[in-house]
């Protein structure tokens, strides 16, 4: 689950990320194969057809040759496939994998683990219940981080002093971990920035892949009480 407090505007996915713009200064726009609305080229999924014929998924957005591109949604990817739009996008025979879906949620998950990662190396990023209650009583954290699979007690003590953070919790404690290098973390939060902004992209991505959600233009956002 990916929660912001009402009215936030960066909703959609890839929201906070900084995409490549033209040469007039405008965000650079791709359209969706599946759902054929131009978007963000931030907000989209890029994939390529390797030398072999086999689609790729770029999440990265570096890989050479021509991009497809697709809304981050589980539901978008399985249609693409089952309809088979790469090949027909491509104008050519395409090899697909297996379980191309879960591949694209495993690369997102690295994405997401490593942006965490620099934030911690780069001092914008802490982990554990003290460390974290510390960051927001003194102001300035961006996004709570929290364990999948973590008690719910200390999640909750946590956002009641600070209701209108935004709050994921699509990561796993054990995922949590490599990126402080521990064995797992409960709890986690990073500083106002770009790194936070870019991690909450990220985050945003992958909630299409592990929220389940369904809707093609927006990640699902969640009001919380205080």
């Amino acid at each position: 689950m990916l929660a912001r407090p009402a009215g936030d505007s960066r909703t959609t996915p890839g929201g906070g990320v900084h995409p490549r713009r033209g040469k007039h200064g405008h965000e650079a726009s791709r359209r969706c194969l599946v759902t054929g609305e131009s978007r963000d080229r931030g907000v989209l999924l890029r994939f390529v057809v390797g030398p072999d014929g086999r689609i790729v998924p770029d999440v990265d957005g570096r890989l050479p040759g021509r991009g497809l591109w697709l809304t981050p949604t589980r539901d978008i990817v399985k249609t693409a496939v089952a309809k088979r739009v790469f090949a027909r996008a491509a104008k050519q025979d395409v090899v697909m994998e297996d379980g191309l879906d879960d591949r694209v949620e495993a690369l997102l998950v690295r994405r997401s683990i490593e942006c965490l990662g620099l934030a911690r190396r780069a001092g914008r990023a802490v982990a554990g219940f003290t460390q974290v209650e510390k960051a927001v009583r003194d102001g300035g954290v961006a996004v709570l981080v929290e364990a999948a699979d973590g008690s719910p007690d200390g999640r909750g003590k946590l956002t009641r002093l600070a209701p209108a953070l935004p709050v994921t919790d699509l990561l796993t404690a054990a995922e949590l971990g490599q990126a402080f290098t521990r064995e797992h973390v409960v709890h986690a939060a990073l500083l106002k920035g770009r790194l936070a902004e870019s991690f909450i992209a990220e985050q945003t991505r992958l909630a299409g892949f592990r929220n389940g959600v369904k809707d093609d233009t927006k990640v699902k956002v969640l009001e919380r009480n205080g």
